[in-house]
């Protein structure tokens, strides 16, 4: 009979300790965060003299009518119609320079002077092609006098029409070319000295020649960036492409300037997904003052989709710990038998954020609040510093 008695404990030990070791496996398998979130309670105590010292406030979730915004991210950029190249028409060295990178050009300024002598044939024939439209212009005039008085025949003056009109047009060929290089079609000077000038007005962005460097024209000399019709290019996602449309708003800063916000205005929707990503380009024209902003600066962007009643709470009620954010409710009121003084017992309670205007934010908890639940509206970091440190004593 003892021996059965015997068996029996040893029977019932073995099975406590079987049980135990998933438990004891379990709490080693967790991680360092995890347990540190344990340790820290969801509920925290501060009395009414806290409260008071602090000034923390407490109110109900409200239903506020919010700007309901989409956040994206995107590129400012310059049409190509306002970007120019600067370039000669023809091939020669360059003289001088007469422009800097962040020069402000008005279209028709000088850029650049280069050296050509090819071109001094061209002026030469241009004037040789006037000596003989001048003469063959008298010669015109003596044939027409000569038919009036029934002296020559009218083929002698068709003659001359016919090579006065072919000089003319020679002279005009030969001064279209001087004018596309930037020289005079009039006046008897030859010069080999070719004019560059700006073909829009704006901001020299590069300058990639020097003074020596053969050119020709497909070598840039410089190129000129006109900012006034800067556009933002930016890229939603599928999901939001029902809420985007012409002519809405967007106000947008700089990634790595956010100080400052901007304003653009949407003119185009794309209708095709942009390369590999699921996201389609939205194009916006910028509006307002434009200083500061370049062609290729990140910009990170708000589109205003209209107003919504959301339940919203005060932004400054919202903490966030361990990439979580959180509000506190009042979970209950209970008194202290040993100071005799009332103590507030808050619960830190998950939700995710929302749309955000006018200093409230809207919230979307993760499990349903209790019935008319009372929140921290300010002081939120206090109590998140106090159930913080608590955890951290236990």
């Amino acid at each position: 009979m003892r021996t059965i008695f015997i068996t029996l404990c040893i029977a019932l030990c073995f099975t406590a300790c079987s049980n135990n070791k998933p438990e004891q496996e379990s709490q080693e398998m967790k991680s360092p965060l995890e347990k540190m979130e344990e340790k820290e309670s969801a509920f925290i105590e501060i009395t009414s003299e806290q409260m008071k010292a602090v000034n923390i406030q407490t109110d109900s979730v409200q239903q506020k009518n919010l700007t309901s915004t989409i956040k994206v991210n995107g590129v400012l950029t310059v049409p190509n119609q306002n970007k120019a190249l600067v370039t000669s028409v023809t091939n020669g060295v360059i003289k001088t320079l007469h422009v800097q990178p962040g020069d402000l050009v008005g279209k028709g300024q000088l850029i650049a002077t280069i050296i050509n002598p090819d071109v001094a044939p061209i002026q030469q024939q241009l004037q040789i092609t006037n000596a003989q439209i001048s003469l063959a212009e008298i010669e015109q005039k003596r044939q027409q006098e000569l038919i009036a008085g029934n002296a020559a025949p009218l083929k002698n003056l068709q003659r001359i029409n016919t090579e006065l009109a072919t000089l003319r047009a020679t002279r005009n060929g030969l001064q279209q070319q001087l004018r596309a290089m930037g020289l005079s079609s009039g006046g008897g000077n030859i010069s080999t000295i070719l004019r560059v000038l700006a073909p829009i007005s704006g901001t020299v962005s590069e300058v990639s020649a020097q003074i020596g460097s053969n050119v020709d024209a497909s070598t840039p000399i410089a190129q000129i960036v006109n900012n006034s019709q800067l556009h933002l290019d930016i890229f939603i996602y599928e999901k939001d492409l029902g809420k985007v449309k012409e002519k809405q708003s967007i106000s947008f800063s700089l990634t790595n300037l956010q100080d400052r916000v901007y304003n653009a205005e949407i003119y185009s929707v794309g209708s095709a997904f942009a390369s590999e990503t699921k996201t389609i380009p939205v194009h916006a024209v910028v509006k307002g003052d434009k200083t500061g902003l370049i062609d290729g600066m990140n910009i990170t962007a708000s589109i205003s989709t209209g107003t919504v009643m959301v339940p919203a709470v005060p932004t400054e009620a919202i903490v966030t710990n361990n990439g979580q954010d959180y509000i506190f409710i009042v979970s209950q009121n209970k008194a202290n038998d040993t100071t005799k003084k009332d103590i507030i017992l808050f619960e830190k309670w998950p939700i995710t954020k929302g749309a955000v205007d006018a200093g409230f934010t809207e919230i979307i908890a993760v499990n349903p609040l209790p019935t008319n639940a009372r929140i921290v509206t300010k002081g939120s970091f206090f109590v998140l510093a106090k159930m913080t440190n608590k955890g951290e004593e236990d």
